[in-house]
């Protein structure tokens, strides 16, 4: 009997139905691991809760958590990572959550590492939570929360909130914690002197890094997104669409200081997009300025009486200063506190 002979088209066809086969099983491995992933830290939390207890009671040191540890891998050589000081972590950990019920459950959906560096890096109980959370919604690797953590992507985006605009904020979709008051573009390693030519083509050829930095709920839909006006033809610098807010984000680049002058020209993209691209059902379109530099007194004077939601955020090539930027956040809190009394 002769064998059949496979054609292209039921090969594909095949392969399509087959496709489905593939997607159960990643979804499984997925639960699996996010099953295993908790059972690890409910273990982990009840070895720290019961070390917290016995340093408390029985006045256990580092020496007897030392002696914990060698018993452990004496008695199981092939169990990994009970080391003293990952023992004394797990106490860490029980000790600044068991007062935070909410946190102590979400924890549990992060990896032991994401959790380490969380716990090590962050300072405050907010600044805890939103990298817990970040690193939940966003699915990041451990590389990639150090490098959120190392850009101080908390105190930016708080930042970037404490700086929102009255058009803004009165928008019908919530935007707090989505946008920043500066971005971070390292990862495409300009010279300090480039064009907004290079600027954009590194955007476009790095399309996955940009989003690691500007958020995974935006999708990109071009570069040089036309418009048409008139008789005449415009084109939007970076066009995304932003699956939670539901709207169109025009992102226009400026490789020099912002200058008030700047906004005429992103208020009518604002215009047109709303006009001739957004669907009946979407939120009205937002946008970006991101310049090289921003005086912040400038930018409050240029949108006090601008009637479009527009963000102006400056962008680095580099890493930023963590320390100035945490004390210009503590600034802003102090402030709202003074305001109160």
């Amino acid at each position: 009997m002769k064998n059949k002979i496979i054609n292209k088209q039921d090969l594909i066809g095949n392969e399509l139905q087959f496709r489905y086969i593939i997607d159960l099983i990643a979804q499984t491995k997925q639960r699996v691991y996010k099953t295993a992933n908790t059972q690890l830290i409910d273990l982990y939390w009840s070895i720290g809760k019961y070390l917290h207890k016995q340093v408390e009671e029985n006045s256990w040191g580092k020496s007897i958590i030392k002696q914990l540890s060698q018993f452990i891998q004496d008695s199981h050589p092939n169990i990994k990572g009970f080391s003293s000081q990952n023992l004394w972590r797990m106490k860490q950990l029980f000790e600044y959550y068991k007062d935070f019920p909410k946190l102590s459950t979400v924890l549990r959906e992060i990896p032991w590492s994401h959790n380490i560096r969380i716990l090590s890096s962050a300072k405050s109980v907010e600044e805890k939570e939103f990298y817990i959370r970040l690193a939940i919604k966003e699915r990041l690797s451990f590389r990639e929360l150090e490098r959120q953590i190392n850009s101080s992507y908390f105190e930016r985006v708080m930042l970037g909130n404490s700086k929102l605009s009255t058009v803004s904020r009165e928008l019908p979709q919530n935007i707090t914690n989505v946008f920043k008051d500066t971005y971070v573009l390292e990862m495409f390693q300009l010279p300090s002197s480039h064009s907004e030519k290079d600027l954009k083509h590194k955007i476009c050829k790095n399309i996955s890094s940009f989003l690691l930095e500007f958020g995974r709920d935006f999708a990109f839909m071009g570069e040089e997104y036309p418009l048409q006006v008139g008789n005449q033809d415009f084109a939007v610098d970076l066009l995304f669409y932003h699956r939670n807010l539901q709207c169109l984000v025009a992102i226009e680049l400026k490789t020099e200081k912002f200058k008030p002058a700047h906004l005429g020209q992103l208020n009518f993209y604002l215009e047109a997009l709303d006009r001739d691209v957004k669907t009946p059902t979407e939120n009205p379109s937002i946008g970006i300025l991101l310049c090289k530099g921003k005086d912040d007194i400038v930018v409050e004077y240029a949108l006090s009486r601008n009637l479009s939601p527009t963000l102006i955020a400056d962008y680095k090539t580099q890493l930023p200063n963590k320390k100035l930027l945490q004390q210009k956040w503590q600034e802003i809190l102090e402030q709202f506190d003074n305001s109160d009394d």
